[in-house]
């Protein structure tokens, strides 16, 4: 009668009130026995019984793993794999023990990771997949279960997952594919344990690798910093000079977004600069892929900005400029014309080196830094503007010729007239104005230009930043200082 009797229970343990009756008659202590039981019908009825009656039940769980039930779920998940009914009920049993500390403690001794990889792989629903996910997640992290699942695999049924599942929209597949990316984040963040070096060194499969980009994983920068110390950033241009050219297009604009994340945090900027990175990036910008282009461009603006050493660089290559000099006199619509602009102004907003600027004046880039200040975007336009005003203290007889031809005293009164103009933007058109009146010529100009009266209307202006900035130039125009 034990297995008739063990089926009433689980029955009856569905019941929320019939739960605490159970425990008090015992049950639990007498149905744990039943699961070293070769019946597979009693094993069914004898496991959601326990399961049913110790849900929720943090000190029930406790007792549970204490009496040696983690030995017996493993053992039923290894010898009767392919039966369906009975894999469920075990790996929600898992799912509810494996939270606990003690019950992580027991698993690592067992071969739970072999089985659950196994359980990953021929999961064929959703449902199943969420709930070995699960299971997966709690006992990832423990560090020695995290080396078990990593030895036993499951970088690679992950990438298959990922792969079958990449570019679906249905809500069910979107939750897999975040659990599968949360997994792997799981296995890579800790210590540099052996699982972090193992995972990496065996992940073959791009997908992996870039849907940590995709589940947001490098938007805080203590998960980019610990990524460029595991070495991450290489292996994902390993990747792009594979593809670059050709492949998944998903996969290269994942890997691009990932490196220029990557290249934000300033401890990051400059292990990659000391690792060569910025040299890899301008070898890949050969590509005529303009997304591409656009965000390996980025990258490299994100590793100058702060950095002087890196705009020196940056800035005393000529194959680089000439090529940035190109794209900024390309009118085409992917942004890479922008991202040119940008990429110049900031190798001049952040060195410090007459060299730089006298490199960037024999590319002709002086005049579409000009061009930049009539940008639509306000963001652009300080950009420039505090490019050329950092340029013109460094070094203003080396870009005076430029200044005049490409006319840039009459760029700066026009953005000072437009009442549409942003107070930032005014102040620091004021700013690079006062620093041109070092040089006579430029200095002519703006009096033949007439800024001066511009300039006494804006010591009226709503903005005390701009008003300030304006009686300041005001004075160095009538040699009061």
């Amino acid at each position: 009668c034990a297995v008739k009797a063990a089926q009433v229970l689980s029955e009856i343990a569905k019941n929320e009130e019939m739960k605490k009756p159970c425990i008090e008659a015992d049950l639990v202590l007498t149905l744990i026995p039943l699961l070293e039981s070769t019946d597979q019908e009693m094993l069914l009825h004898a496991g959601r019984a326990i399961g049913r009656i110790c849900y929720d039940n943090r000190d029930l769980q406790e007792e549970l793993v204490k009496v040696g039930v983690i030995t017996s779920l493993v053992r039923i998940l290894t010898d009767y794999a392919e039966s369906e009914p009975l894999v469920h009920v075990d790996l929600l049993a898992l799912c509810n023990l494996a939270d606990l500390d003690t019950a992580k403690e027991a698993l690592s001794k067992t071969k739970v990771a072999e089985q659950l990889v196994k359980q990953l792989r021929r999961a064929e629903n959703h449902e199943r997949l969420e709930i070995v996910f699960e299971v997966l997640q709690a006992l990832a992290e423990n560090d020695a279960l995290k080396v078990q699942l990593v030895e036993a695999g499951v970088q690679e049924v992950l990438s298959e997952i990922l792969l079958r599942l990449q570019g679906s929209s249905q809500a069910e597949d979107t939750c897999i594919v975040k659990a599968a990316s949360d997994l792997i984040v799981s296995l890579l963040l800790g210590e540099l344990s052996r699982s972090t070096h193992i995972f990496l060194a065996s992940c073959e499969c791009n997908t992996i690798r870039l849907l940590i980009s995709k589940s947001g994983f490098l938007k805080t920068d203590g998960n980019c910093v610990r990524m460029v110390q595991l070495g991450v950033i290489h292996q994902l241009l390993d990747l792009l000079e594979k593809h670059v050219e050709s492949g998944d297009v998903s996969v290269q604009h994942a890997a691009l977004s990932a490196l220029r994340n990557l290249a934000i945090p300033v401890v990051n900027k400059v292990q990659m600069l000391e690792e060569g990175v910025a040299e890899r990036i301008q070898a890949l910008l050969r590509s005529e892929m303009p997304p591409a282009q656009f965000k390996l461009l980025g990258t490299l603006r994100m590793l100058a900005d702060g950095q002087a050493d890196a705009a020196e660089i940056l800035g005393q290559d000529p194959m680089l400029l000439n090529r940035l000099v190109q794209w900024c006199n390309a009118n085409d619509p992917t942004g890479v014309h922008g991202e040119a602009n940008r990429l110049l102004a900031s190798i001049l907003r952040h060195n410090r080196s007459q060299e730089v600027v006298k490199a960037i004046q024999e590319a002709q880039g002086v005049k579409h830094l000009v061009s930049m200040m009539t940008s639509k975007h306000a963001a652009m336009q300080n950009e420039a503007l505090n490019a050329l005003a950092i340029a013109s203290t460094i070094d203003l007889g080396t870009l005076e010729e430029s200044f005049k031809e490409s006319q840039l005293v009459q760029s700066l009164h026009k953005l000072l007239q437009d009442d549409n103009t942003s107070p930032e933007v005014k102040y620091n058109s004021i700013g690079l104005l006062c620093s041109l009146l070092n040089s006579g010529d430029l200095r002519q100009e703006i009096e033949e230009d007439k800024i001066k009266e511009t300039l006494e209307q804006l010591c009226s202006h709503s903005n005390a930043n701009v008003v300030k900035e304006a009686v300041t130039t005001l004075q160095v125009l009538r040699g009061e200082t």
